[in-house]
């Protein structure tokens, strides 16, 4: 394996905070004078929104600002550096053509207050990709409203408590497996649900048994993920439906590991109601940083009533926004959703078709399984059995020389690769949750998986390497505990720290 390094080596800069760069009087903008007479800003606006001054701003010039901004955006790591094996995220390479498409002017510049016949081409694009992903998903209507994820399991929650409630009982509570996504409590809750958690398998899965004993007529559903967040596809989905759907409840999944079953498995026929997708994960979105998202939900037609407004709709060959809808939760976004995300994942659908897609899910399979079957061994894998998009390892093995999985995930970024995801699913201890997505190559997987495998001996030859780790990037370990109990969130005006030196332990 060659020395796949990052960190300080080369011409490498030190930045300030902006606000140690200020300068009393210095500007990063000029603009010609205001050919409009000037008002006092509290004659238009009431005074109790008007912002006050902000003692301290930075005073700073255009190349200041520049140069800050620049230099922070090659501290950062992304997509387009290296891999990113997040599991539960699929952090994957998006094509730039899909960014081009969400670019065009009459998508990027288009007004939600532009008057429909002059949106026909947003809403033709709107009204074909609900349709494709009921399609995919083998379901009979697609609502794209929700702004992301959990959004969309709000969304999803709310449709089945509007069908409860017009059957004449909403009932009190929704069942939630322990491999399900940790948002999906959130949601039930906040849709005025109790959540009865119910326990995986010892496979990994959910037994209908398990669900058949906590399930009556009270039960409102249950909010499955699947894959599940073990990256482990839900073998008894079948007859878990069949038990909920026998005492009235609906079945909802959680779609943001679609990337493993798109044109491979169909989400309807197994029994479930409502589905939630993840454009920015499964469709081409660029994810990270706190978004963008969109998460569309699919249903079957006995909950498409409930649909929130407004629906795109097709009269002959214009498309129109339809409001008329009594029986709607009304709407959950402010106008129609995020649009940007869903040329991104219209793009990327009419690009990859039918047969594109499927190979799509299909290498992300391979691609997990493969990372999968060289790194077993190496670490403990608590659920033997082949996954889907994703696998979980725990540092069982490790922890017997006192490394953790924190140890692992900070000595990878010495080797230069970005850490997996740790500590979750919940229910491994000191779990690795690790995704490699479709995008990857062999040769990238294969560094990673050496560079994993060379961790895995310096734990059992040298473990205080691992404690003392990351060490060649700029940034050393972080007192994290420190950081989450005493969080220092408010700058205060004080000396320039020093040019040169490492970050602080």
């Amino acid at each position: 394996m060659s020395d796949h390094t990052v960190g300080t080596r080369g011409l490498v800069f030190n930045e300030p905070l902006i606000f140690d760069r200020s300068v009393p009087g210095r500007v990063a903008y000029s603009l010609p004078p205001s050919d409009v007479p000037e008002e006092k800003p509290e004659r238009l606006i009431p005074r109790k929104f008007l912002r006050k001054e902000i003692a301290g701003f930075p005073e700073v010039s255009e190349l200041d600002v520049v140069r800050h901004f620049t230099r922070l955006s090659q501290w950062n790591y992304g997509i387009d550096l290296g891999m990113y094996p997040l599991g539960s995220c699929t952090m994957k390479y998006n094509p730039r053509v899909n960014e081009d498409a969400a670019r065009l002017p009459g998508f990027a510049r288009a007004h939600p207050y532009q008057p429909e016949e002059l949106s026909q081409g947003a809403l033709q694009l709107m009204y074909e990709l609900a349709e494709y992903l009921a399609q995919i998903a083998a379901m009979d209507a697609a609502s794209l409203q929700p702004a992301a994820g959990a959004h969309g399991e709000l969304t999803g929650m709310l449709l089945i408590r509007a069908y409860h409630v017009s059957k004449g009982n909403p009932r009190k509570k929704v069942l939630v497996p322990d491999s399900a996504h940790g948002t999906n409590p959130a949601s039930s809750a906040i849709c005025g649900y109790q959540v009865i958690p119910v326990k995986t398998g010892p496979r990994g899965s959910v037994e209908p048994q398990a669900v058949a004993d906590v399930m009556d007529a009270d039960v409102a559903g249950i909010m499955m993920t699947n894959p599940n967040t073990l990256g482990l596809f839900e073998e008894n989905i079948v007859g878990v439906c069949q038990v909920v759907h026998a005492k009235g409840g609906q079945v909802y999944c959680d779609g943001a590991n679609m990337n493993p079953m798109v044109g491979i498995a169909k989400m309807g026929a197994m029994g479930i109601d409502v589905l939630q997708y993840n454009l920015h994960k499964t469709f081409s979105t660029p994810h990270g940083g706190g978004g963008p998202g969109s998460g569309p939900v699919a249903m079957r037609a006995h909950l498409a009533p409930f649909m929130p407004v407004p629906v795109v709709g097709k009269r002959g060959a214009r498309y129109a926004l339809d409001y008329d809808r009594p029986h709607s939760i009304g709407k959950v976004r402010a106008f129609y959703g995020n649009f940007g995300m869903m040329v991104r994942a219209y793009a990327y659908i009419r690009t990859l078709g039918p047969d594109g897609l499927r190979r799509m899910a299909q290498t992300a399979v391979i691609n997990a399984n493969y990372l999968m079957s060289q790194l077993k061994g190496s670490y403990d894998l608590p659920y033997d059995r082949f996954c889907k998009h994703e696998c979980v390892f725990s540092d069982a093995i490790q922890a017997k020389k006192d490394v953790h999985t924190l140890d692992i995930a900070k000595r990878l970024m010495d080797y230069g690769f970005h850490p997996p995801t740790i500590y979750f699913p919940l229910i491994v201890k000191g779990a690795l949750m690790i995704e490699p997505t479709e995008s990857e190559s062999k040769e990238t997987l294969d560094q990673f998986i050496a560079a994993l495998k060379r961790i895995a001996a310096e734990a059992e030859e040298h473990p205080d390497l691992l404690h003392e780790a990351p060490q060649k990037p700029r940034v050393s370990r972080l007192n994290e505990v420190k950081a989450a109990r005493e969080p220092n969130l408010r700058w205060r005006p004080g000396p320039a720290r020093p040019a040169g030196g490492r970050g602080p332990k």
